[in-house]
């Protein structure tokens, strides 16, 4: 897709709320929970609100790499993003993989999450946009800034601008992490988009220890916001285990990316 005027003149300055909790302003709200909904995913959610995340993550429908690994519990999860929702008093995203699944989530979310799989996925944009909720819009593993971007017009065209971009890691020839964070999104994004930007160290990490630094590295530069995996017990996560962190390591993430936030806005002042 071609370079719009809108991405080379623009600077970013749009703030995009997920229920009360505001995106693109001074604050860098976290977004966590497990990878995907688990039938303890109530207690995972609470667990998460109280290490002091903002936004919880609600995944029922799981795009996986094979067909025989976990893909999520379906309709059947959807209870339980209302009963913890409910229990934290915290707002709620969650990934639809196709349109039926936008109507199914519509009035139990409070945004959507679309994955890195999806981002090229067209009808699903526009099915996801015509909701009317927030949108978090994870760039593909292969996806250049124009092409990232082309996704969040189609999402755009349907007069929804409550979008939000996720960096979460490009597919290079590093092996030892999962994806490479390319932490540079953030900034050139700024000169080039009105829409905040947000990372996502443990899909770019792959393991929980990296996950910290990484996620400290995307609030140095200004990001938006962190969307960070965690369970109470991460080994015992039923997706992603090795990337998830425990409720310690979340709220000692949360007190220093808050910490670095305070000191970014001192030096501004």
């Amino acid at each position: 897709m071609g370079t719009s005027p809108q991405h080379t003149q623009a600077k970013a300055s749009r703030q995009v709320a997920i229920g009360d909790v505001v995106f693109g302003g001074d604050q860098q709200p976290i977004i966590s929970g497990p990878c995907s909904v688990e039938p303890g995913y109530v207690g995972h959610a609470e667990a998460a609100a109280a290490a002091g995340a903002d936004v919880l993550r609600g995944c029922v429908f799981k795009p996986r790499s094979a067909p025989d690994r976990f893909q999520g519990m379906g309709a059947e999860g959807i209870p339980l993003l209302d009963e913890a929702r409910r229990r934290t008093g915290l707002p709620i995203i969650a990934e639809p993989l196709d349109g039926d699944d936008v109507r199914l989530l519509r009035d139990h979310v409070d945004g959507f999450l679309i994955g890195a799989r999806s981002m090229r996925n067209s009808r699903l944009l526009e099915a996801a946009g015509r909701a009317e909720k927030p949108i978090i819009l994870k760039r593909s593993f292969a996806a250049t800034y124009d092409e990232w971007l082309g996704a969040a017009d189609y999402v755009r065209a349907t007069g929804n601008d409550d979008v939000i971009l996720c960096e979460r890691g490009i597919r290079t020839f590093v092996t030892e992490t999962r994806n490479t964070l390319d932490i540079a999104a953030v900034p050139v994004l700024a000169s080039r988009t009105d829409l905040p930007v947000i990372i996502d160290p443990s899909h770019a990490a792959g393991r929980r220890e990296w996950v910290l630094p990484l996620a400290l590295a995307g609030a140095a530069v200004g990001a938006a916001g962190i969307i960070v995996e965690s369970h109470p017990v991460p080994e015992q996560s039923w997706t992603d285990s090795c990337q998830a962190l425990s409720t310690p390591e979340l709220r000692d993430l949360i007190e220093q990316v808050r910490r670095l936030t305070s000191l970014r806005e001192l030096s501004s002042t």
